[in-house]
């Protein structure tokens, strides 16, 4: 990987791959930029796509004290690296920050993809609890990464709790609890957005152009916040996928590179060209 000073100092590590228009993919909290490896390579066929290690993950700094703000220092400073402007993607929970990036960095992001944002705006399902952010940090004190992570996916992702066993035996459990003490970064970024109530009017200003898709086979609550955010956006625009749920970011590359490629007006090349 290679490495960029974020403007606090912090060491940021990213990887690039592909050629092409500059595109870089934001992860959630809870993974490094391993986790989207197959949606990033399905991307490189049409663009320069770049992977980074948030703050706190992977091969970056740490970067304490956190910040949202220095989140967004650092992805200015990757931005730079790679040629001073790009086209930002997420799912779930980084859309937070791509969407705080997007407001702060004006021309520097040319646009902007967002999978199933995780506002819960309405009754269509409960609220996450107020205090899971408090509840999880509390665990990460105690060494309790893998409960920290339970909770986390059981009253804020809605997993059910007899699913959570399988969940453990998979080699990936390990790997979210090694980076439990990141959780609490997506929560405040996304604070005030999953309380069953309208999204804050008055929190981004984005004028790149935007899509917002969701799954065709996704909760409804997912649907809802997405339109309530395109409904934001003066350049918005959302996209119902077929076929697809809240997964497809990480599970089905080929449909969400069509689906970026479409959204930022590149050709789809396919996987032989």
């Amino acid at each position: 990987m290679d490495h960029v000073t974020s403007a606090d100092g912090t060491t940021i590590a990213y990887v690039t791959q592909g050629a092409g228009p500059a595109l870089v993919l934001v992860s959630t909290s809870l993974d490094d930029h391993h986790g989207l490896d197959a949606t990033a390579a399905a991307l490189a066929r049409d663009f320069t796509v770049v992977g980074y290690d948030r703050r706190g993950v992977g091969e970056s700094g740490a970067g304490e004290p956190w910040a949202p703000e220095r989140e967004v220092e650092d992805l200015a400073a990757v931005i730079q690296a790679v040629g001073g402007s790009a086209a930002l993607a997420a799912g779930s929970g980084g859309c937070g920050l791509v969407l705080e990036a997007a407001t702060a960095l004006g021309d520097a992001v040319t646009g902007i993809y967002l999978f199933e944002p995780p506002f819960i705006i309405d009754d269509s399902r409960p609220p996450v609890p107020s205090d899971w952010v408090e509840q999880v940090e509390t665990l990460v004190a105690e060494s309790r990464r893998g409960d920290a992570v339970e909770l986390f996916m059981t009253q804020v992702v809605g997993v059910p709790a007899e699913y959570v066993e399988g969940m453990k035996a998979d080699p990936s459990w390990e790997a979210s609890a090694a980076y439990a003490h990141a959780l609490p970064h997506d929560g405040r970024i996304l604070a005030g957005t999953q309380d069953g109530k309208p999204l804050p009017t008055d929190r981004w200003r984005v004028e790149q152009p935007a899509v917002v898709a969701v799954g065709a086979d996704s909760e409804p609550f997912f649907h809802a916040g997405a339109q309530a955010l395109v409904d934001q956006l003066p350049r918005g625009r959302y996209e119902n996928l077929p076929g697809v749920d809240h997964s497809a970011f990480w599970t089905a590359p080929d449909a969400i590179a069509a689906s970026i490629a479409a959204a930022f007006d590149r050709p789809v090349t396919g996987p032989n060209g």
